[in-house]
This record gives C-alpha cells, sequence and structure tokens, in this order.
C-alpha cells in the first residue's frame, strides 16, 4: 500500500471557492435539452410547463449554481428571434454542427430563463457574435432584461413575461477562433469591444472568448488590448484519453492504460491554468478578471449505435474522479478560476443525468459534484503533499465559515489503496466523518436498470491521531471528509 504524508494549514485560509465554479452548460445538441430537460407540456413523461420532473428535482437537489446556453458552437448560429412567441409558429432550423438534425426551436429565451428560474439557478447567456450582428444581440439582451415601455419590453411581455429577467452572465460569443467565425485574436478583441458597447447591461458580468487549451498568445491580445471590456475571460479544454479527435477512446470497456493516460491528459489543464493566469497576471496583478472554465470535461468516441453528432457517451466511475481532479485544480486557483460549466448537464459528453424515453439516471459525475457541494464559499486551506508518495493521489481542503474543514481525497490508483496521513498545522480537529465513491470495476457505471450501482457511501477509514488525519483510501476512489 502506498503511503502519502503531508500537512494541512488551517490557520491560512485563502480565496474562498466561488460556488459558481460548479456550473452547468447547455447546449442545443442531440437529446442534451430536447427530451433531456424539455418534452413540453404535452408529454406523457410528468413534467412543470415542459421540463422533466425527474430532472428538475435532481437539478434542484444539487443546487445548481449557474447554467451556460445556448452553446457552444451553437450559440454562433443562434437568432432569437427563433425562439420566441408561440411554439407552433417557430420555425424549424438546421444544427449544422451536431448532425444537421432539424430544430424547432420550441425550448428558447423564454424556456431557459424559466429552466433557471424552476432550478434555482444563475444565467450564462452566449450571444452570437459569428453569425449575428451587435444590433440582433442589444435587442436580444433589451427584450429580457428591459422593464421599461420599449416595443421588445412590450413583446416579452406578449409573449407571457412580465418582469424583465436578469442575465447574470454574458457570454461574448464562443470560440471565435474555431466554429464561432474563424477569427484572429486582433480581430475578435476589436469586434468584442464593438460588442460590449452595445450590449452589455448594467449588473452583468461580461465574459470574452477566451483560449483553446494552450493559445497563450489569444489571451495575450486580450488581455494587453481589452481587459478592460470585459470582467472574465473563458478557457476551453476537452480531455480525450488518447489525444487523438479521430479515435478518442471508449467511455467504458477501457484498460488501465487507457485509465492512466486519460488522467495525464486531464492534468494537462493545470499547468494551461497556470501559464494563463502569469500572462493574466502582468496586466492584472490584482485579478480582477477572472477566468471562467466554461468547457471541460471527458470526451470519448460515441456510444455505438447512437448518431455521432450526439455526443451521447456512458459516464463511469472514472469520470467521477476526472472531475474530482478539475475541482481540486480549480480550488488551488480559486483566486482566479471563478466559474466553470461541465460539458454537458443532460445526455451529452461528461452529463451528470442520461435519460431515455421516461427513464433517467444519475451518472457518477452527479455524485462527485454533491460530494463537493460542502466546498462553495469555503476558504481554501494551503495543502502540501512530500515528494514521493502523492503521484496518484490528489487532495484539496477547505474551510466553511462554520469552521468545519472539508477534505477531498482522489485515489487514482486503479488496483491499490493508499494512505493518506495529513498533519493539521496551525489547529486542530477531533472528530472526522466521510464518505466515499468508489467500485470494484474502473468503468463502473449506473443504467436504467441499475440506476444505483454506483453511488456514494459512509466512508469509515479515517481518524485523527496526534495531530494527524489519517485516511486509508481504497484503489480509483473519492473520499470527501468533514473535519470537526
Amino acid at each position: 500500500m502506498a503511503e502519502v504524508r503531508g500537512s494541512v494549514r488551517l490557520d491560512q485560509p485563502g480565496a474562498r471557492v466561488n460556488p459558481d465554479v460548479y456550473g452547468q452548460f447547455m447546449e442545443q445538441l442531440g437529446s442534451g435539452i430536447t427530451g433531456g430537460v424539455w418534452v413540453g407540456e404535452g408529454s406523457a413523461i410528468p413534467n412543470t410547463r415542459g421540463f422533466r420532473n425527474d430532472v428538475v428535482a435532481a437539478l434542484k437537489a444539487l443546487e445548481v449554481p449557474v447554467v451556460r446556453w445556448p452553446g457552444g458552437c451553437y450559440a454562433d448560429t443562434y437568432h432569437w428571434r427563433d425562439g420566441i412567441g408561440p411554439r407552433g409558429g417557430r420555425p424549424v432550423t438546421l444544427n449544422r454542427w451536431w448532425g444537421n438534425s432539424e430544430e424547432d426551436n420550441a425550448f428558447g429565451t423564454h424556456e431557459f430563463f424559466d429552466f433557471a428560474e424552476l432550478i434555482g439557478a444563475k444565467t450564462y447567456l452566449s450571444i452570437n457574435m459569428g453569425s449575428g450582428t451587435p444590433a440582433e444581440a442589444a435587442q436580444w439582451v433589451e427584450y429580457i432584461t428591459s422593464d421599461t415601455r420599449s416595443t421588445l419590453a412590450q413583446e416579452r411581455r406578449a409573449n407571457g413575461r412580465e418582469r424583465p429577467w436578469k442575465i447574470d452572465y454574458l457570454g461574448l460569443g464562443n470560440e471565435p477562433w474555431g466554429c464561432g467565425g474563424r477569427m484572429r485574436a486582433s480581430y475578435y478583441n476589436d469586434l468584442m469591444r464593438q460588442y460590449v458597447g452595445f450590449v452589455m447591461p448594467a449588473g452583468t458580468t461580461a465574459v470574452a472568448a477566451g483560449p483553446n487549451a494552450e493559445d497563450y498568445d489569444w489571451t495575450r491580445t486580450l488581455m494587453r488590448d481589452g481587459r478592460d471590456n470585459f470582467d472574465a475571460l473563458s478557457l476551453h479544454y476537452y480531455t480525450l484519453p488518447t489525444g487523438d479527435w479521430a479515435r478518442k477512446g471508449a467511455s467504458v470497456g477501457f484498460d488501465e492504460t487507457e485509465w492512466d493516460a486519460t488522467f495525464r491528459q486531464a492534468y494537462r489543464i493545470e499547468e494551461m491554468i497556470q501559464r494563463h493566469d502569469a500572462i493574466m497576471d502582468e496586466y492584472d496583478p490584482t485579478a480582477r478578471v477572472g477566468l471562467a472554465v466554461d468547457e471541460w470535461g471527458a470526451w470519448y468516441d460515441p456510444t455505438p449505435g447512437t448518431v455521432a453528432g450526439h455526443l451521447k457517451q456512458q459516464n463511469s466511475l472514472r469520470d467521477a474522479l476526472l472531475a474530482a481532479v478539475h475541482f481540486n485544480i480549480f480550488h488551488r486557483h480559486a483566486d482566479r478560476v471563478r466559474m466553470s460549466n461541465v460539458a454537458q448537464m443532460v445526455n451529452v459528453l461528461q452529463a451528470l443525468i442520461l435519460t431515455d424515453g421516461p427513464r433517467m439516471t444519475l451518472t457518477p459525475t452527479y455524485h462527485a459534484f454533491m460530494l463537493y457541494k460542502p466546498f462553495r464559499q469555503a476558504a481554501v486551506l494551503p495543502v502540501t503533499l512530500e515528494e514521493g508518495g502523492g503521484s496518484r493521489v490528489d487532495v484539496s481542503a477547505a474551510r466553511g465559515d462554520d469552521g468545519v474543514v472539508h477534505v477531498a481525497l482522489v485515489n487514482l490508483d486503479p488496483s491499490a489503496p493508499a494512505e493518506i496521513r495529513l498533519r493539521l498545522d496551525g489547529g486542530h480537529g477531533r472528530q472526522v466523518s466521510g464518505q466515499v465513491l468508489t467500485s470494484g470495476r474502473m468503468d463502473a457505471h449506473n443504467t436504467f436498470e441499475a440506476p444505483n450501482a454506483i453511488a456514494p457511501a459512509a466512508f469509515q477509514g479515517a481518524r485523527i491521531e496526534d495531530g494527524v488525519l489519517i485516511a486509508t483510501l481504497p484503489a480509483k476512489a473519492l473520499v470527501v471528509l468533514e473535519v470537526r
């Protein structure tokens, strides 16, 4: 059994973990919305105003902090007027990015904001800077947010919403370096500055479309030439086990070699955050501008027998640990990383929920999100691991306002347990309890027939002795402890 030693400084609280770090992303893509979230009022599937009751209940239990919509690549081909007014009169459009599927636009502006209110989430709206215009975006924002008697505000009222909605985050385009317009950084920066002058409502956080993974020049250009025009910069990075977009790897049935490769790829995001942060520090030493990792997660080959462009994949224990690793990384950089949005919420890529007609199941990733709920708004505590034993164990710790210390421990060894000993420096703990998420199989996952095959359980393997927190971690496990 590997032995890992280290310490937690209980007396050195740092940046607080912004709850929005545990945000979600939903795009009009396959059954990510239609069938997964939205079924319409006339559906036989139990629903509230067209939203699936089972999915809504699961998301309310998770207390989703923020939801991003309508994309993704879809955002820069989306024209908001297609999604307002009586649903029977909305146009059918083609989704050029994701299978060229027909979209009936039944889920539009009113449905998105209604859904966010229903689950208690903030709104993150991505505007179309790829094929739209500043005037179109400005009119959409006015339609949503105006409390005047302007024609657009009156149109919103005529469509059923008297009070204006609040846009908490406004995304200024999506991936303009790729599907959002094939732009150069300098061109996007100028265009973004133009849009900001027309569209930004008061009290809304402006999120500029940031780099693709390791494009540090993009970050430098925007921070040097445009930083006064936005409040956060996005970052996109997906984990591909093989690193090859043509053959990404399977979501289940993989071996230990592919397991290890997955986490090697996942940890690349930490260096990216560090390097983008260093560039941002040059122009923004007080960290006014946040980093929003608004697309992240595992991307595998589609589930056999499904439409390739719908990006449907199974979700296993490996994905829960991948989420946990990301959360620990975000905690370590909480002074700059203030929002993230896993891709995606339901039925697409690293989903938290899977549906099939009337059936629904929660994934291991959902359970990882649930286990990390106590970290929201907690102050990050410094963790130091001694060299030599900790390469497969990842740790983060934080203290809540009530004084309770939360410790997340991830053992990435797929076959061997590990014992970790953490000195509780600068304070003390008397009691420890916790939960564990693990299984005997690397690709353990929930199905509609067996929805509870993998779920959190009480953890009995931790104790405190002479100021040292000692925990025996099972192989391939996430353990979250509460120290009092």
